[in-house]
């Protein structure tokens, strides 16, 4: 039986026209992306024409600085609308890019090009213009292009550590998802390989060996051999399978532990699942903030934060939070005002930003910016339904 299958159509890319020039030239991983090409800030979807200077949430045209965003900059996928956002931690929006609808996650490579999965297809953005390059539409048949908690396409999306790859887990419908493969020199779609349902994030290994996605509705994790794109399952089902598609305790996201490359999954403030991908197998660890968990990401010391989105059942659950776990099992728990979705953490490590755009109800346009020493939190607002955000 094939395990994989490879693009069966010629792979398409809207670029413009002298973006395709110049990307197809051969504007690779480090290279410093196109900055000097003209890029699109139109709606995906539409005919891409030249970009023109972003705007920021107040309506007002923000031209992009020279030399790309200040260090500390975030950019957040609005999944409310269709853009991306550059958000300063200390003011707000200063600028925003159409990239297609309903943006979910999204990363940046070196060269300063970010990858968004929208609904249409992965957008190629240059942060330092603040320009759509590109919108790679995905091989999946994912239906209508639509928006909401259950839209079909790109969801969890992952950068190859030498950056030559991207992948982006793509939901289809009522039924299992695909992992598609990007080449980030071509931007071709070059292959597809089967994995669960919902595939709400994707991660990579350390050593670019091994693609992880991880597939909410089937309570699992896919392990991809990159080398080969073999996919096997590993079941992570801390509370069991019982109620399918209607349960709550689910797998959401996870967070490669930079130590051993074992993955870890949070679970209702309660359960940490640890799976070492070489065996497949799951250990169980207490966890402490008792709320329906989403959002992880883990820093190089192994530092593990866990977003909390707030009580399933409210009469025994506990609010919104943000979990900070030493690599030891120590767990600070800090109180979040309303239900969050995803995190970022700042280069020095003291500042969490966690996005308040949720996939269900009860989401707000901006970020709980919380100092990791002090327990201060403030929000701010930027952006639309905020989900996916990465600190350039």
């Amino acid at each position: 039986m094939t395990k994989y299958r490879r693009a069966s159509r010629a792979a398409r890319v809207l670029l413009p026209g002298a973006v395709a020039v110049a990307l197809l030239a051969g504007c690779a991983q480090g290279s410093g992306g196109a900055a000097s090409a003209a890029g699109s800030t139109s709606s995906a979807g539409a005919s891409p024409t030249t970009g023109a200077p972003s705007a920021g949430s107040s309506g007002t045209v923000t031209p992009a600085p020279a030399g790309g965003p200040a260090p500390g900059t975030l950019l957040v996928g609005d999944f409310g609308s269709d853009t991306v956002t550059f958000v300063d931690p200390a003011r707000g929006a200063v600028g925003s890019v159409k990239v297609g609808t309903a943006p979910y996650g999204l990363v940046v490579g070196t060269d300063g090009r970010a990858w968004v999965a929208t609904a249409e297809g992965v957008a190629v953005v240059d942060t330092t213009t603040r320009q759509r390059l590109a919108l790679i539409p995905y091989e999946t048949d994912a239906g209508p292009v639509t928006t909401g908690e259950y839209r079909g396409g790109g969801m969890g999306i992952a950068l190859a550590p030498d950056g030559r790859r991207v992948y982006v887990g793509v939901n289809v419908p009522g039924g299992n998802g695909t992992l598609e493969v990007i080449d980030t020199a071509s931007l071709r779609v070059t292959d597809t390989v089967p994995v669960g349902r919902r595939p709400f994030d994707v991660d990579v290994s350390g050593d670019g060996s091994e693609v992880y996605a991880t597939n909410h509705d089937s309570f699992d994790v896919t392990i991809v051999t990159a080398g080969t794109l073999e996919p096997r399952r590993v079941e992570v089902a801390p509370y069991g399978t019982e109620g399918g598609l209607g349960s709550w305790l689910k797998p959401h996201y996870t967070a490669v532990r930079p130590s051993d490359g074992k993955l870890l999954l949070p679970f209702e403030g309660e359960r940490l699942a640890v799976v070492d991908p070489r065996t497949g197998r799951t250990t169980i660890e207490p966890m402490t903030a008792n709320t329906h968990q989403h959002g992880a990401t883990v820093t190089a010391d192994g530092t593990l934060l866990a977003v909390g989105t707030g009580p399933i059942d409210p009469s025994e659950d506990r609010g919104p939070s943000l979990t900070v776990r030493t690599p030891g099992g120590a767990e600070r728990v800090y109180p979040l005002e309303g239900p969050h979705e995803t995190v970022a953490v700042s280069k020095d490590g003291r500042t969490a930003y966690v996005t308040g755009g949720f996939t269900r109800d009860g989401y707000w346009d901006g970020l709980s910016i919380v100092d990791l020493d002090t327990g201060d939190t403030r929000r701010l607002e930027a952006g639309s339904r905020p989900l996916g955000v990465v600190v350039l």
